[in-house]
């Protein structure tokens, strides 16, 4: 320990710039140190080897947030010594080392890199205002964020966390409906990731109206952040979801398309969209109900004369394999008589002012007032509230307004809520209402379907919220731009932990054009979450709305994505162990890639890890595509290229860019038309060849309980390995039986006509196979015909699936 002779003096808050200024004593702990500064309070805690958690306070008790993390300090060795002014702390992966005149960190990796290192301004304060400086690499990039527009590398720009109801914002405006406070670094020398753990409305400022540093900031509280390095940006994103959680599996029917418009009513209007969607061979899972299914908007209730039998409505629906999601908002009706208001009133429940009087603002049902989300007893209410859902047979419910928005937008920073029983203004519990709101909601879906897995959609959030629900990127508008735009904040999300998220197709605000609707359904399809949305007073935004060419289109992609259901639902399995996205940046994978971040190319991802998404605009009729790194097959038709490339291709409305990664296994069945509708019985097992192998992990349960979590799932690796030319399937893990009793093995690129299957000679088919179906000739001008593509003579072996070792051999 080091102790300072002279006494300790905290300066008063002052409108100039204060820095923690000299330590003056510190403290080895269990899990790091602590001390004093001249002007503040300090502790350095190792999480593990690759995470340090770093608080500093104007007072003495640290204040945490309560809600985002979720782990604990593992038990690590560090080292600790203190040489030439600077206290050096040593794990297997970080060097630390802290200059004592001025608190200022410098992040050493354990080879001698240096990875991050604070301005000699540090971490200082402006009145309340909390900053850390930090000094910026060479040629630095800066990804993540979580929702936020702009470009994939966010360096030279600003941004704001403060979650904002915005109706059809643009492109490149901040801040919109969530708030993610973590980022990760890239340069030569690695790459790391600091999560700003502080509720209140902070910034981050990568450059932007300065050439000499970064920082990030919060208008109050701790200056509370974890530094996170690991070798690799999907280990980073890894750890970071360890602190704050991982999503559960959702049920599989969330997987699928789901419809949904403000608003479908009456009744009638609900069971034609449900029976149009069969009898037209489109496959859906889920029909929306949006603010009109409610009595006056007032949550909880039905509209007795729009939805008259709401009980025999959703029956119905279920009848035909839908299932039903109902918009919950946290605004409350103030009216007397109205039983959630009452109930909520005489429990204490609404958010209030500093006098005790209740705060009131204007939302859909008129004035209202608002749950205090966190407040334990409330949520526990909210969560008994929606048995009157539950009742009638709902599945999934969706969070909305719950920045919280009202009229006005602007609402007063004084009014108060619980914040677990350290009552805290509007401006530290904003940002983490929406979240608190989603997690009552899923309790509340627990408490009453206890054998189910609950599905909760939430427009805004916090870090953690991944545990609650899956998100969307709220009221976004029909256009090109805005379909590009919510690529890039789904990939954005998914850097952040957030991996179930995706965009309204078509456009919320405005009116998608044929091509439009057309190119983004077909980029939905590759998304985690898949929907379509469309606003009041606006044309039709289904599938066959568009006429008969969008709508074979639209059929085409959601068939695909159908087809594709074992290998996403496979990739949402391992995304609940790894919290990696579904749907990846670039940046991931190929982080020293310098292409990858240019504005041509920031939009490209990898879905489910072996295909190449190339999003492109609806008037476009050719693209030029990235190829990172390695091969690359066509998708429709195997033509295989060489990566570290630009190439062009065609890009009709019935064809978006894919490509497949070399080397790489999926799976696929036969086409269903909901995600519960029984399949031919056969797992089709893609595999391409590669200068390097893969391993893919299948994944199967029965899609809606918990029963996995009890080891009822079957589970196998898939290895296709290049120095033995094999293609093992390992035994079965689990106790559940698989869905799949025969295997079809499709061999991509490779030339062999006959294999070993089980040391069994065996002579390969052949097909010619398409993964699209051919669209229908309107127009009898040859001109006007539409391109299709067939895999040519495309070698398969079927087998038994057995839950057995599977060896197939002589692959070339």
């Amino acid at each position: 320990m080091k102790k300072s002779s002279t006494p300790v003096t905290i300066t008063q808050n002052s409108s100039r710039f204060l820095s923690m200024g000299k330590v003056l004593e510190w403290k080895q702990t269990e899990t790091g140190i602590s001390g004093i500064s001249e002007n503040g309070f300090f502790k350095l805690s190792v999480y593990e080897e690759g995470t340090i958690r770093i608080q500093a306070s104007r007072h003495q008790d640290f204040d945490p947030n309560p809600y985002s993390v979720v782990s604990s300090p593992k038990k690590t060795q560090f080292t600790l010594r203190e040489k030439s002014g600077k206290l050096h702390l040593e794990t297997s992966k970080l060097n630390l080392q802290i200059n004592l005149l001025n608190f200022s960190i410098q992040y050493f990796s354990n080879d001698g890199k240096l990875l991050n290192a604070d301005d000699q301004l540090g971490i200082g304060w402006i009145g309340t205002e909390v900053s850390c400086f930090k000094q910026v690499q060479e040629n630095e990039k800066f990804i993540g964020l979580g929702e936020k527009t702009g470009n994939l590398n966010r360096a030279g720009k600003a941004y704001t966390n403060w979650n904002t109801d915005y109706f059809a914002y643009g492109v490149g405006d901040d801040p919109l409906y969530m708030s993610i406070p973590f980022y990760l670094g890239i340069h030569e020398n690695g790459t790391y990731g600091i999560f700003f753990d502080n509720t209140h409305q902070s910034v981050f400022n990568f450059g932007a109206s300065n050439n000499r540093f970064i920082y990030f900031s919060a208008v109050d509280g701790d200056m509370d952040y974890y530094f996170i390095h690991e070798p690799s940006v999907s280990g980073i994103i890894s750890k970071y979801t360890e602190l704050t959680g991982r999503m559960k599996l959702p049920p599989k029917w969330a997987l699928g398309y789901q419809q949904c418009r403000y608003s479908y009513y009456p009744d009638k209007e609900v069971l034609t969209l449900a029976s149009t969607f069969r009898d037209k061979n489109i496959p859906a899972d889920v029909i929306y109900l949006d603010i009109h299914h409610m009595e006056s908007y007032k949550v909880f209730t039905f509209d007795g004369v729009k939805f008259p039998d709401a009980k025999g409505m959703i029956k119905a629906l279920k009848s035909k394999g839908f299932k039903v999601v109902v918009i919950l908002d946290p605004g409350i009706k103030t009216e007397k008589g109205y039983l959630p208001y009452d109930e909520a009133k005489k429990k204490d429940l609404f958010v209030k002012y500093p006098d005790g009087s209740e705060y009131q603002a204007q939302v859909w049902p008129g004035w209202c007032a608002f749950p205090d989300f966190t407040k334990e007893k409330t949520r526990s209410w909210w969560a008994e509230k929606m048995e009157f859902y539950i009742e009638a047979g709902v599945d999934g419910f969706w969070t909305d307004m719950n920045e919280p928005a009202s009229w006005g937008q602007f609402t007063p920073n004084l009014i108060e809520f619980d914040f677990e029983g350290q009552t805290a203004s509007h401006r530290k519990a904003r940002n983490i209402y929406g979240m608190q709101m989603a997690k009552s909601t899923q309790e509340g879906s627990l408490l009453h379907k206890k054998d189910e897995r609950p599905f909760v959609l939430t427009r805004s959030g916090f870090s953690g919220i991944q545990r609650f629900a899956a998100a969307w990127t709220g009221d976004n508008v029909s256009s090109d731009e805005h379909m590009l735009a919510g690529v890039r904040l789904v990939n954005s999300l998914g850097l952040s932990g957030v991996a179930f998220s995706g965009y309204d197709v078509g456009g919320f605000a405005g009116e998608a054009s044929k091509g439009l609707f057309a190119r983004w359904i077909s980029i939905g399809a590759f998304a985690p979450f898949f929907r379509s949305h469309s606003m009041i007073n606006t044309n039709d935004s289904e599938p066959w709305s568009f006429g008969e060419e969008v709508e074979e289109i639209s059929k085409n992609y959601i068939q695909l994505r159908y087809k594709l259901l074992p290998t996403i639902y496979s990739k949402f399995y391992l995304s609940t162990l790894s919290g990696l996205p579904i749907s990846a940046s670039l940046a991931i994978d190929y982080p020293s890639d310098p292409k990858i971040f240019q504005t041509a190319y920031q939009n490209q991802y990898l879905f489910c890890d072996s295909f190449l998404i190339a999003p492109v605009e609806s008037t476009k009729e050719i693209a030029k595509v990235y190829l990172p790194k390695g091969s690359w097959y066509y998708f429709y038709s195997d033509e295989i290229y060489d990566g570290e490339r630009e190439i062009y291709l065609d890009t009709p409305l019935s064809y978006l860019p894919v490509l497949i990664k070399s080397g790489s296994i999926f799976t696929s069945q036969s086409t269903v038309f909901n995600s519960e509708e029984k399949h031919d019985g056969i797992l089709q097992v893609h595999v391409y060849q590669g200068a390097e192998g893969s391993t893919f992990v299948h994944y199967e349960d029965d899609g809606r309980s918990h029963r996995h979590e009890k080891g009822i799932y079957f589970k196998r690796e898939i290895k296709l390995d290049t120095d033995s030319l094999s293609l093992v399937f390992g035994e079965a893990e689990g106790q559940y039986k698989s869905d799949y009793d025969k295997l079809r093995i499709y061999f991509h690129g490779f030339s062999s006509e006959v294999v070993n299957l089980n040391g069994k000679s065996i002579k390969l088919k052949s097909e010619n196979h398409a993964f699209l179906g051919r669209l229908t000739e309107f127009d009898p001008l040859p001109e006007h015909n539409h391109p299709y593509y067939e895999i040519q003579d495309l070698k398969y072996l079927e087998a038994e699936h057995s839950s057995e070792k599977i060896e197939i051999t002589g692959l070339f």
